[in-house]
């Protein structure tokens, strides 16, 4: 028998594991006993009028290629969608949809990585983008923020400092999420302005994930965004998703803000990648940024701050928790004291608590214990719904 030849898949492929969340909720997805605050969605249907306008785009034939960087209505209502929400216009030929925005993600990251380059992760964060980014040979170097529990607000704490200290010969770009995945952590306008002057002193990129722009407490329409202080051509990615504020996880549609520069080469990658996005769910997209859809992203809000007021109760009502009160997002990322294996502790709770959280240990690099005390849970939820999960994990956190 002639010896075995060495194996063409790339080890990055070869060796690559299911992130933590994956791991937990594979193994319980679909059982309806169990109670599902694992995943970055709410248990909101897509309204009926953004599936109506999905059914009549198939009805009416849409079922051709189309523009693969998004149909040119899309494109210009999310054009004016920015406008109305950051105050800025942004020109069309700087906005491709080439499907979700995980694949905006690998889009953007293609532009700049290289075998063995790096790219500075702020963490803790949602773990598809470093594992992106191990996929297409990136090195990834964390930054994690700072836990500022003696602030009169504990809040999360970016140091600027420690993300320059990071930067190296072979470091291409910094990703940052605000509001943050899994924390709620929102960036100040002041803290943008520093890390975007750091980016241009430095000749590299960021990617900025805004999915939950319109997701903030704050009373204010948007959270702050790089869109409004970054030339057109500065290399500034911002990706962002119909998925969370119109109840659209399921639809993979998304789209990605780029350099001026990149319009043409942007046609290119998202055909090569994607042949661009399912067209007629395209049209249902289209119509959630119509006024309607204004009003249900609103319902939405409505229903996470009120999700978030039930988590503030809970946490407040048990003395072995304690959490950063989010800003943004849907997101309660709760530190559980004595709490030493997140995954061990969320995969027992499958069993005998009949809930699903996410694993703090899914939220940063493999081997980093700073999360491992904190478990994820999503409040999007009808209230009954998350008041019972949380019912059941404090049944669960008083038996550690």
């Amino acid at each position: 028998m002639s010896p075995r030849a060495k194996s063409p898949i790339r080890p990055a492929v070869a060796n690559i594991k299911m992130n933590g969340i994956g791991a937990v909720s594979m193994t319980a997805l679909g059982d309806s006993g169990i109670i599902p605050l694992w995943f970055g969605e709410s248990d909101l249907v897509t309204p009926p009028f953004i599936r109506e306008a999905a059914k009549k785009a198939l009805d009416d034939g849409r079922t051709f290629y189309a523009a693969p960087w998004g149909i040119h209505s899309l494109r210009k209502a999310l054009a004016e969608f920015h406008e109305r929400m950051v105050g800025v216009k942004i020109g069309i030929e700087r906005i491709t949809s080439p499907g979700s925005a995980m694949l905006g993600v690998n889009v953007a990251l293609q532009c700049f990585i290289e075998t063995g380059d790096e790219l500075i992760v702020i963490a803790p964060v949602w773990p598809n983008i470093f594992q992106a980014a191990d996929i297409v040979g990136a090195v990834c170097k964390f930054v994690r923020m700072d836990e500022d529990w003696l602030a009169a607000k504990p809040r999360w704490h970016l140091d600027l400092g420690k993300v320059e200290a990071a930067i190296g010969p072979k470091t291409k770009a910094v990703f940052v999420c605000s509001p943050g995945n899994p924390t709620g952590w929102v960036m100040t306008k002041d803290e943008q302005r520093a890390l975007l002057d750091i980016a241009r002193r430095h000749g590299i990129a960021i990617i900025s994930d805004e999915v939950y722009g319109t997701l903030i407490y704050d009373g204010g329409k948007h959270a702050p965004s790089f869109l409004e202080i970054a030339e057109p051509d500065d290399n500034v990615f911002v990706i962002n998703s119909f998925s969370k504020p119109w109840a659209m996880t399921g639809w993979r549609i998304g789209w990605l803000i780029h350099p001026k520069s990149l319009a043409g080469p942007m046609q290119v990658l998202a055909a090569a990648s994607n042949t661009g996005p399912t067209v007629f769910a395209q049209y249902g997209a289209l119509a959630a940024l119509s006024p309607e859809g204004d009003a249900f992203r609103q319902t939405m809000l409505e229903r996470c701050r009120k999700g978030r007021d039930i988590v503030a109760r809970f946490v407040a009502g048990n003395n072995r928790l304690r959490w950063m009160v989010p800003d943004g997002a849907f997101y309660g990322f709760i530190v559980v004291d004595g709490l030493k294996d997140s995954l061990n502790f969320a995969h027992n709770l499958i069993k005998h608590g009949r809930v699903g959280v996410a694993p703090g240990s899914a939220f940063g690099p493999d081997g980093d214990a700073a999360n491992e005390s904190y478990v994820r849970i999503c409040f999007a939820q009808d209230s009954a719904l998350l008041t019972e999960g949380l019912d059941r994990l404090g049944r669960a956190i008083a038996s550690l």
